[in-house]
């Protein structure tokens, strides 16, 4: 008795063992380096038609090489000497012991465009075919050299915008993911096995496993699971950043904060109100997590039509902003809409900022309190001699951490990885109330399959196709 459908990498990888494939690795344009690289069987075959080499290849070696341009028959009908185009340097990686578990070479030649396209070409007459979007890793999950949560990690880690995205995706490339996961695949395993054994050898004295045990050993993993689950909160964030929207009354001081906040004049400033009309974006790094800040149009009633629409995409943006600064006048006190706005965001991610406190002769700068209207930080900030700026910094670092523990790895980053998790511990849940009411161990069985085999959809194991194919579908050409 297993319902599971192992994913067929062994298959796979054979049928892709019959093709070499070549593609330009490094970005479009002109650069110092360019590379190309070609994987597969023919790997080494099709690299000596390409380029002249002084030795021969070794695994992991380089060697100098030259690149020749394709001879073109003359008017004559003649065909012309061969002429020197470049020089490149040609590594070797024999498989399995490569990124691919193929034979993979690299052709590192100066960044011109001309020069790597003829490369390509020459490959594909050799008969070699252009790699797909993500078809280097792909083989890599495929031969076994990777799993797939660090395939998906090659991506991230391509993508990252800050240095703790790019440690995160390192960590995941390394196994910290599927490290977390196997204890939990361990003891589903071993359950599964002591189940099986009491179902196929009960007429030769096996003993039944009591249901109490299988309830036992179910608890002691779903506390792993469940941490696990929790992490996705803040993996998301490291994943794909966050939106912190500004918001407030006109001329109160908004585009002045964002302009601090980023250290540079991005946002038009001008002591008339409603000068910003449109949304204003800009990224920055909060605790190596990339946030999106949206400088919005004053709230109030639009003076013009091009106001109203600003003010109604401020809105928006209002809705949609996992993180939210509200800017009022230092000194002043809040309207009823201020009030209404701080009252709509309790239980979201928000701040209070009283700006202008370099006008307001009580305040004080920095001050950091709740405010009674509402549970949010209250910031004192002069965006004009930059006062509170450090305080206001300081709480919008802890509101950005607040989703999770940053030094926590392996943490789910993904909606992907996250349904996995929870589709386990649901079948783990099922697991447990069947064995609880007595229901014939097979049953149990079938819940507990369904818990391993999400688990292993995380890994790669048991992944359909049209799921590999769409996330390898999204990497750049090349890797």
């Amino acid at each position: 008795m297993n319902p599971i459908q192992v994913h067929p990498q062994v298959a796979a990888s054979e049928m892709v063992a019959q093709e070499t494939i070549v593609a330009i690795s490094t970005p479009p344009g002109r650069g110092g380096i360019g590379i190309v690289r070609i994987s597969g069987p023919k790997a080494v075959e099709t690299t000596v038609a390409l380029v002249q080499l002084r030795h021969g290849m070794e695994h992991a070696q380089a060697r100098f090489g030259e690149i020749y341009a394709v001879p073109e028959a003359s008017a004559e009908g003649e065909t012309q000497e061969l002429a020197k185009l470049d020089e490149c340097i040609v590594t070797y990686f024999a498989g399995p012991r490569s990124y691919t578990g193929e034979d993979l070479v690299e052709i590192a030649a100066h960044g011109s465009p001309v020069v790597l396209e003829m490369l390509v070409r020459m490959a594909l007459q050799h008969g070699a075919r252009l790699a797909r979007p993500g078809e280097f890793t792909e083989r890599a999950f495929l031969t076994g050299r990777m799993d797939l949560t660090q395939a998906e990690a090659v991506r991230d880690l391509i993508e990252a915008q800050t240095v703790y995205q790019a440690r995160v995706a390192a960590e995941q490339m390394g196994g910290a993911l599927s490290r977390r996961v196997q204890p939990a695949k361990q003891g589903l395993v071993e359950l599964i096995a002591v189940l099986e054994a009491g179902i196929d050898f009960a007429e030769d004295d096996v003993d039944v496993t009591p249901n109490l045990e299988i309830v036992t050993r179910i608890d002691t993993i779903r506390p792993g699971l469940e941490k696990l689950a929790g992490s996705f909160g803040r993996g998301r964030l490291v994943h794909s950043g966050l939106t912190l929207a500004i918001v407030g009354r006109p001329n109160v001081g908004k585009s002045s904060l964002f302009n601090r906040l980023l250290d540079k004049d991005r946002a038009i400033v001008t002591a008339i109100p409603g000068t910003t009309r449109d949304l204003v974006t800009e990224r920055l790094a909060v605790g190596g997590i990339p946030i999106e800040l949206v400088d919005t149009a004053g709230l109030r009633e639009g003076a013009d039509e091009a106001e109203t629409i600003g003010i109604e995409k401020s809105r928006e943006a209002l809705a949609d902003a996992n993180l939210v600064l509200v800017v009022v006048e230092s000194g002043v006190p809040l309207s009823d809409e201020e009030r209404g706005l701080l009252e709509r965001l309790r239980g979201r991610r928000a701040m209070l900022v009283r700006n202008k406190c370099d006008l307001d002769l009580e305040g004080i700068s920095g001050e950091y309190v709740t405010e009674a209207v509402a549970d949010v930080p209250v910031v004192r900030t002069s965006a004009m001699t930059g006062e509170g700026m450090d305080t206001l910094r300081s709480v919008l670092l802890e509101l950005v951490k607040g989703a999770g523990d940053g030094s926590e790895t392996g943490m789910l980053t993904t909606l992907r990885h996250h349904e996995a998790v929870k589709g386990a511990l649901a079948g783990l849940v099922r697991a447990r109330a069947a064995a609880e009411s007595g229901i014939p161990h097979e049953m149990v069985l079938l819940d507990l399959y369904e818990a391993l085999r999400q688990l292993d959809s995380l890994t790669g194991e048991t992944t359909a196709d049209d799921i590999l194919n769409r996330i390898f579908s999204t990497f750049c050409i090349g890797k």
